[in-house]
C-alpha cells in the first residue's frame, strides 16, 4: 500500500525494547490520548509493526483507538493472522467503513480474505461507486495485472488544456496518494498518451494536452501475470503502468508500491519452494498443514537418498581397508550439494526475473560451469591437502581432491540445468529443483568418491 508521507515516523522498521515497553505501559494504563499522540506520528506500517508484537487483547485495544482513515491503512499491513482476527471480529458496519476508505486494490484484497457471505454484506453497505469498483476488480485472477491494479487514476481528455489536467490532479489528490502520471484519453475513452505530474508544473496553463503528451505509452492487459508486470517495471524503470482492455479502454493502473509487494512475495515463494516448502509457511499455518506441504518433498528426498545407502554397501571392502574415507564423504556431499543449490537459486531467480531465457540455455550453463570450475579447484586443493596431511598419503589426498572437484562441477551442472528443464516441461522450477538436486548430488558424490578410491586402493 502507499504510505502517508506527511508522517514523520521516528521508528521506520524496528522498535527497541524501551519503546515497546513504553507503549505497553500506555496500553495497560489506558492512556488513550498519550498513546494516540505517539500513533499519530507513525506510518501505518509502523503501527502495524507495533500491533503485530502485542497480545490479541492489547492489539484490539490499539486498533480500536485508531480513526477509520488510519485503521483502513493499518489493517492491510498487519500480519496475516492478526488481520484475519480483525476481519472476523470487527462489526459489519465498522468493516464496511474501513473497506470504503481503502484504495480499490486494497479493498479487493480484503474482500478476497472474507467469506462469500460476509464479503457480500460488506459490499452492500459500501458506497455504490466503491462497491462497483471492488466488484469489477474481483472478476480478475488474484496474481494478474487486473488482480493487483487499482481503479483510481487521474485522467484528462486529449483536447483539454494543462490547466484542466492540473485541476484533475488537485481533485484526485484527496483520494489518490503519490500521483505520478496523468493518463490522456480520446473522445472514445481510449488511452492515447500520458503526462508526468512534474512536467505539468513547468508548462503554460493554456497548452493543449495533445501537443505535449507522451503518446508512446506502455500498457498491459489485465490477464498478464504479475511477474511479467514486475519485469516491465524493472526493465523500463517506470513508477506507474496503465491496465487496458483489447480496445485500449483504461481499466486502472498499477503503482510501484504494488510491484514492490509482488517482488517480495515472489522472492519469498521461490526461496521457500527451492527447499521443498511453500511460501505460505512464512505465514501462520498449523503444524499438520505444514507437515502435509513438506512431506512429499521430504519423502522424495528420502527415496533418492536410499540409493546412497545402496552405493555405500557396494564399497564395503574399500571402506573396511581405508576407514578414513568415511570421514570425507559427508564433506564432499555437503560442499558439492551447497554449490549445486547456489547455482539453482541463481537460475530460478533469473528465470523469475526474465534475465535468463531458457531458449538460450547454453549461456547460463557455460557461465555457471566456468564458475564451478574455479570453486571446485579451490575446494579440491584445500580438502586434498588436508586429506594428504591427515592420512600421510599423497594419493589419498588426490582421491579426495579429485572427487571433490568432479562432484562440485557435476552438482553445478545439475543445479543449473534442472530449473531450465523443469521450466521447459511446464513445471515450477522453484518446486522441483531443491530436493532433487540435493539428494541426487549425495548419490553421485559418494559414488564418484568411492569409485576413485577403489580404483586406487592399492596405493592408499
Amino acid at each position: 500500500m502507499e504510505q502517508d508521507n506527511s508522517k514523520n515516523s521516528p521508528w521506520l522498521v524496528d522498535f527497541d525494547e524501551e519503546v515497546t515497553t513504553d507503549i505497553l505501559e500506555l496500553i495497560h494504563s489506558r492512556s488513550d490520548i498519550l498513546l494516540l499522540n505517539i500513533l499519530n506520528d507513525l506510518y501505518p506500517a509502523d503501527i502495524a509493526n507495533i500491533i503485530n508484537r502485542l497480545e490479541i487483547f492489547e492489539a484490539d485495544y490499539v486498533f480500536n483507538l485508531l480513526p477509520s482513515d488510519d485503521s483502513s491503512k493499518v489493517i492491510v499491513e498487519l500480519r496475516e493472522d492478526y488481520r484475519e482476527h480483525f476481519l472476523q471480529t470487527l462489526s459489519q458496519k465498522k468493516l464496511s467503513e474501513l473497506v470504503d476508505e481503502m484504495p480499490s486494490d486494497n479493498a479487493a484484497g480484503i474482500m478476497r480474505e472474507l467469506s462469500d457471505e460476509r464479503a457480500t454484506r460488506v459490499l452492500e453497505e459500501m458506497s455504490d461507486t466503491s462497491s462497483e469498483e471492488v466488484q469489477d476488480l474481483l472478476q480478475y485472477k488474484e496474481k494478474t495485472a487486473g488482480g493487483i491494479m487499482q481503479k483510481e487514476a487521474v485522467t484528462v481528455f486529449v483536447n483539454e488544456t494543462v490547466k484542466k489536467a492540473i485541476q484533475a490532479v488537485r481533485k484526485w489528490s484527496k483520494t489518490i496518494e503519490n500521483i505520478h502520471v496523468v493518463y490522456v484519453l480520446d473522445e472514445n475513452n481510449h488511452l492515447v498518451g500520458s503526462l508526468s505530474v512534474g512536467s505539468l508544473i513547468l508548462l503554460s496553463p493554456n497548452r493543449k494536452i495533445r501537443n505535449i503528451m507522451e503518446s508512446d505509452i506502455l500498457s498491459v492487459l489485465p490477464d498478464v501475470d504479475q511477474e511479467e508486470v514486475a519485469r516491465m517495471f524493472e526493465k523500463y524503470d517506470i513508477v506507474s503502468l496503465p491496465v487496458v482492455d483489447e480496445e485500449k479502454n483504461l481499466l486502472g493502473k498499477i503503482a510501484i508500491d504494488d510491484i514492490v509487494d509482488v517482488f517480495e512475495a515472489e522472492h519469498a515463494e521461490d526461496v521457500a519452494r527451492l527447499v521443498g516448502s511453500d511460501a505460505d509457511e512464512l505465514e501462520l499455518k498449523s503444524p499438520t498443514q505444514i507437515a502435509l506441504l513438506r512431506l512429499p518433498w521430504v519423502l522424495l528426498t528420502l527415496f533418492i537418498e536410499m540409493f546412497a545407502g545402496v552405493v555405500i554397501s557396494q564399497f564395503n571392502a574399500t571402506l573396511s581397508k581405508v576407514i578414513l574415507l568415511a570421514s570425507f564423504m559427508p564433506i564432499i556431499s555437503a560442499i558439492s550439494g551447497n554449490t549445486g543449490l547456489q547455482s539453482a537459486a541463481i537460475i530460478v531467480r533469473g528465470i523469475a526475473t526474465g534475465n535468463i531465457d531458457i531458449k538460450k540455455w547454453w549461456e547460463p550453463l557455460i557461465r555457471q560451469f566456468q564458475t564451478t570450475l574455479i570453486i571446485g579447484f579451490v575446494c579440491a586443493t584445500v580438502i586434498g591437502t588436508v586429506a594428504s596431511m591427515w592420512h600421510n598419503n599423497i594419493i589419498f589426498g588426490v582421491v579426495v581432491g579429485v572427487s571433490m572437484f568432479i562432484s562440485i562441477n557435476i552438482s553445478g551442472l545439475v543445479g543449473t540445468s534442472m530449473p531450465m528443464i523443469s521450466k521447459r516441461f511446464g513445471f515450477d522450477p522453484a518446486i522441483t529443483t531443491g530436493p532433487f538436486e540435493t539428494a541426487f548430488q549425495d548419490v553421485v558424490g559418494i559414488t564418484i568418491f568411492l569409485s576413485i578410491a577403489t580404483l586406487l586402493l592399492r596405493w592408499l
